[in-house]
């Protein structure tokens, strides 16, 4: 943002202001005698006026300079000309590349001060003219929209910049969420797997051999997972990982099983949109992640069923359980908050009725 401010306040185009102000003074005051200097104090005092536009000066000092400057051009009794354009100009450029509002008063200072000094000119030369009064208004309002206008200009880049920037930040957050549910559930599954087969390696050595096949299974799919989003990050959108659904909750659950947990699943619900039934089966696994590592339990309970226009995906423990609120919810239910939010439902989290925990996603259905 401050970058863009720099290269509009600063670009090289306005030094033709400069130029035009200069050479239309010059016009302007041609026909008054040069022996005097007029000519050539007008030119200089003119382009002293609009050089704080390209100058690295403070957008208070600038203003304050070009006011000043124009104030004498005016009191001197130069012949009009370009210098009206100076104040607006300087006000408008320096404005934009402003962090605060600080040259407001320094803005209406500068441009009240050249103001009232056409309104003397007037007093002075003739007070029965009134051309110096209208322009001195019209100097007003056009500081004013230029100041106005700038700022405008300025909210505007400064809303996109934070809109780019939310939308990066959500994408990480989105990014770190996917690795989280995938990686996480895999080294969660494969943890407990590792330990079925220390467990049982001596005495059973197909047990074992089975753990250690569903290791290698777990391992391969955390690994594509891992390597898809890997190339999602660097923009390779040719690797992908297959969407899950409701049809590959069976595989999950053997897998998890496969781990040590005895896990049941109730409700036939087949047939669902591939939005609806990723979120599902990124539920369903997030949560059984959970049971696995924090909830110290023997059995699961996963229940899909459809009522009323909208999918419930339950999961419930025989673990320790406890209440849950959002200050202590962590990476995963914030997680599955966000992806059942996303496309409309509701996920409630707490303690199961006698024991246990359960997590109850109600994800509505697309007609």
């Amino acid at each position: 943002m401050s970058d863009r401010r720099s290269v509009l306040a600063n670009a090289h185009g306005w030094w033709a202001m400069v130029v035009v102000v200069l050479l239309g003074t010059f016009a302007a005051n041609r026909d008054v005698d040069p022996g005097h200097g007029v000519v050539v104090g007008a030119v200089i005092v003119a382009v002293l006026a609009v050089l704080p536009a390209v100058l690295p000066w403070r957008p208070e000092v600038a203003v304050a300079a070009s006011g000043v400057c124009t104030a004498v051009y005016f009191g001197a009794g130069f012949a009009d000309g370009p210098i009206f354009l100076a104040l607006p100009t300087v006000t408008f450029v320096t404005v934009l590349r402003a962090t605060s509002y600080r040259w407001v008063p320094w803005a209406a200072g500068a441009a009240l001060l050249a103001a009232a000094t056409l309104v003397l000119r007037m007093l002075v030369t003739d007070g029965e003219r009134t051309q110096e009064v209208w322009q001195a208004v019209g100097l007003l309002a056009v500081v004013a929209a230029a100041g106005a206008v700038a700022t405008a200009v300025s909210q505007l880049e400064a809303s996109r910049a934070d809109r780019t920037a939310r939308a990066a930040t959500e994408e990480q957050l989105r990014m770190a969420q996917d690795l989280h549910d995938g990686v996480g559930h895999g080294l969660a599954v494969i943890a407990m797997q590792a330990g079925v087969a220390l467990h049982v390696l001596d005495r059973d050595p197909d047990k074992a051999r089975e753990s250690l096949e569903a290791i290698r299974a777990t391992s391969r799919e955390s690994l594509d997972a891992l390597r898809a989003e890997l190339g999602r990050m660097s923009g390779n959108e040719a690797v992908r990982r297959p969407a899950r659904g409701v049809d590959d909750l069976e595989a999950l659950l053997d897998r998890v099983r496969a781990g040590g947990l005895d896990v049941a699943r109730t409700g036939d619900v087949h047939e669902v949109d591939g939005r609806v039934g990723e979120v599902a089966y990124a539920i369903a696994q997030e949560a059984l992640t959970n049971v696995l590592r924090h909830a110290a339990a023997t059995r699961a309970v996963v229940d899909v069923s459809r009522s009323g226009g909208a999918l419930t995906l339950t999961v419930t423990d025989d673990g320790r359980g406890g209440p849950t609120s959002g200050q202590d919810e962590g990476m995963g239910i914030s997680g599955m908050r966000t992806r059942v939010g996303d496309v409309g439902g509701v996920l409630e989290v707490g303690p199961a009725d006698g024991s246990g925990f359960r997590v109850r996603a109600t994800i509505p259905e697309q007609p």
